[in-house]
């Protein structure tokens, strides 16, 4: 209790941001390039919450550290990610604590935001959900049209709560979900729109929203969002052993489908995540769960490569706003978060590359003479390794 107090103290006397201007963006496909923002370089954090490992989470000095670190590699974002729990696929409402007490969350997340800000890093919140049995949240399906309505109501609630906290603490960017297929590309997407206008009226600052790769171009709430968001775990090649040029051409085929996107709805496009695991042929099926696999031989080098392929494509992109690299943990000392196999690039020669990616100036950055040489050396630290 008393290192909550203290939190509250901290918090209470911060300095806020303030949330970046809707109006500074030009409502076009290139409209965060004409801005004057600058790309987004960005880092999404993962969180420790869990009561059981206190001192380790979001707000903690080891947050603090691992935001640092962020910095240093040339982020200049990180994205936040507070859970909610739902318990199986046939919910009818979150409930906002996942495994540290929900008012506390709050508060670490509270200082984690202001610790970012401290740091001159700008700050997406990603409000995620958590299904307790282990289903992916796009399959969510509570059932017949009470219980969505239910399910709604709920989420709205969920979903308002960080929305308040993100105009409190001057967060420049909120996501108003994660991968909810199974809404937001059927005819119940209408009920989401009216959540989107409840968050308006609370939050001022740039909304996203963030799409699983393959139905991007179904979801249908696209054009009330200020950037388009994509979870961009996107298969550069079919077959194992791909090598270099396929992967390369594997990206520029994103790259080609992503700016469609764009253009289609007349809104830049993000990665609200992207990343690929440390092992051979990351770049077939990115989605893959490191939890899930056994016998898994580490290889830097695939991982690195796929960054380079993809990362690569969309350097000149102009209608490209920029990525969050899926992901670096709260703490980054704490090596059980996740297998050496996994997705962090702490560390390995896909961090190298990272940091090229972070150095290179991008179309997003506005209307100046590309220098992509900085990227092309991640090229180089591959081939060296």
């Amino acid at each position: 209790m008393r290192e909550l107090a203290l939190a509250l103290v901290l918090a209470a006397g911060a300095a806020r941001a303030a949330p970046l201007d809707r109006a500074a963006l030009p409502p076009r496909a290139t409209g965060w390039q004409d801005s004057g923002l600058g790309a987004i370089r960005g880092v999404t954090i993962g969180p420790i919450e869990s009561a059981l490992h206190p001192d380790k989470g979001y707000g903690s000095a080891a947050c603090a550290a691992s935001l640092s670190e962020a910095r240093r590699m040339g982020a200049t974002w990180v994205s936040l990610t507070p859970f909610g729990r739902v318990w199986d696929l046939a919910p009818t409402g979150v409930s906002p604590t996942f495994e540290l007490d929900h008012a506390e969350n709050r508060v670490a997340v509270r200082r984690a935001i202001e610790q970012a800000h401290a740091q001159g890093l700008k700050v997406l919140l990603v409000p995620h959900l958590w299904v307790e049995t282990g289903g992916w949240r796009a399959l969510i399906d509570p059932g017949d049209d009470a219980r969505w309505a239910l399910w709604a109501a709920s989420y709205r609630e969920f979903l308002l709560g960080w929305a308040k906290l993100a105009a409190e603490t001057g967060v420049e960017m909120l996501s108003v979900g994660v991968e909810l297929r199974s809404w937001l590309t059927t005819a119940r997407a209408p009920s989401f729109s009216a959540i989107i206008r409840d968050v308006r009226g609370v939050y001022p600052g740039l909304l996203t929203y963030a799409a699983n790769w393959d139905d991007a171009d179904r979801t249908v709430i696209l054009g009330e969002l200020d950037v388009i968001g994509i979870n961009a775990f996107f298969p550069l090649a079919q077959k194992e052993g791909a090598p270099r040029a396929e992967l390369m051409q594997g990206g520029r085929d994103v790259a080609n489908r992503v700016a469609a996107l764009a253009k289609s709805w007349n809104k830049p496009v993000m990665f609200t995540e992207f990343g690929y695991t440390t092992r051979p042929n990351p770049a077939i099926k990115p989605w893959e769960w490191p939890d899930g696999m056994s016998n898994v031989v580490v290889d830097e080098l695939a991982q690195a490569e796929a960054y380079y392929a993809l990362l690569s494509a969309f350097v000149d992109e102009p209608t490209f706003a920029g990525f969050f690299v899926w992901r670096l943990y709260a703490d980054p000392h704490d090596m059980s978060q996740e297998a050496e196999w996994g997705f962090s690039p702490r560390g390995k020669v896909a961090e190298l590359v990272l940091r090229d990616a972070f150095a290179a100036h991008w179309a997003g950055d506005g209307p100046r003479a590309l220098a992509t040489a900085t990227i092309r050396l991640g090229a180089e630290h591959i081939g060296r390794y």
